[in-house]
């Protein structure tokens, strides 16, 4: 479960990032990288937007579940 964790994690930051750059600087950073002008989408980035949406839903579910598997317990 660690790494279902990270990788959500890792997509909402990236997620972030990304809307973070296409407020301040209109700049669509996976658009860019697929090739597509600032705005436009197809399939792949639907995809890559659905998979940080996903991740966001999971993070929002799994908080609690998160937190005790990454605290460490002392004994």
């Amino acid at each position: 479960m660690k790494n279902l964790d990270v990788l959500a994690a890792g997509l909402v930051v990236v997620g972030g990032l990304n809307w973070g750059l296409v407020a301040v600087a209109e700049f669509d950073l996976v658009a860019t990288l697929l090739g597509l002008d600032f705005g436009e989408t197809n399939g792949v980035t639907r995809v890559i937007y659905g998979l940080v949406g996903l991740g966001a839903v999971y993070q929002i579910a799994q908080q609690a579940g998160i937190r005790r598997r990454w605290s460490t317990a002392t004994a």
